[in-house]
This record gives structure tokens, sequence and C-alpha cells, in this order.
């Protein structure tokens, strides 16, 4: 499989990239996140540090292989022996519809099953989100519920194992 994207630990000087994400209606749309406040440099800045201080958490940049371009976000949280929950956003518009979601996705399940031991990850997505539930699915994740126009999707560690035996070598 070819791989078009790499996934590295932020690090402080994402927050110049990530802070305009932030501030974005058309990303807020999806993640469910909306600022009460303009997020400033600063802001998202102490937003970094503390989060790479969790240890219950396992947060990464998205980069271009060819350029190294910071392009999204992908993240572990709520990580116990047995299970996370599984968030994902692409920032840079311009690659949207391009397939480093489903790139980044199955980089972070990698991650999830084989290096962490994890049994299964959830996710809740928005329910209009159909490009991402159709990624979700093809990497072996089932809706299990709907919370508050979310669709929660799971994949359990065998499942994934099955589905993507063909180059986990």
């Amino acid at each position: 499989m070819s791989s078009t994207v790499f996934l590295r630990p932020l690090v402080l000087e994402d927050a110049n990239v990530s802070c305009q994400w932030r501030n974005n209606p058309e990303i807020w749309k999806f993640t469910g996140f909306v600022p009460d406040v303009p997020i400033t440099k600063d802001i998202e800045q102490k937003w970094i540090t503390d989060v790479l201080k969790k240890t219950d958490q396992k947060r990464f940049a998205i980069c271009l292989i060819e350029t190294g371009k910071y392009i999204g976000n992908v993240q572990l949280l709520k990580i116990t022996r047995r299970s996370a929950e599984f968030h994902l956003f692409i920032g840079e518009s311009e690659y949207w519809g391009r397939g480093i979601g489903k790139e980044a996705t199955r980089l972070m399940m990698d991650f999830a099953f084989l290096e962490l031991g994890l049994e299964h990850v959830i996710l809740q997505v928005d329910k209009e989100n159909l490009a991402a539930i159709a990624i979700y699915k093809k990497h072996g994740f089932v809706e299990v519920e709907i919370e508050n126009q979310r669709n929660v999707m799971r994949v359990i560690r065998e499942n994934y194992l099955n589905n993507h035996s063909n180059y986990l070598v």
C-alpha cells in the first residue's frame, strides 16, 4: 500500500497552523468543537502543552510524506488497557476528499492495535459526515448507537486485523 502521509507527535510549533483550523467554522461543522473565543497562537500553544502531559492520550500530527506539511490531527483519547476513543480531522481543506483520512485512520488503528494492544476503539461521527462514516466502515467500524445526532461506532481488534492482514507483515 502506497503511503502519502505519516504521523508524528504534536509539537508547540504546530500551534501556528492549528489555531487557524480551530477558528474555521467549516471544521466545526463535523468536529463538534465551537470555541467560546477566538483561538490565538498562545491559547493553542498552552493547549498543546497541556494535552502532551496527559498519559491517557496519544495525539499526532498528520503530515505529507513528500513535503512534511502538517495538514491535520489524529488522536486516541481516554486510553485504558483495553480501549480508546478515536478522533481525526484534516485541517487543510485542499486535502479533503483525497484519501488522507482513510490513510491516517489506518495508521492510527495500526498503532492502537499493534503497538498499544488495545481490544477495541470507539468513535463518534456526525451522522451527516457520510464520507467519514464510509472510511470508518472500510476499517471495520460498525455503528453501535446514535447519540445527539452523532453515530457511535466501534471496531474490535480481531475484525480490524482480519480486514487488513494483506499489508500487516
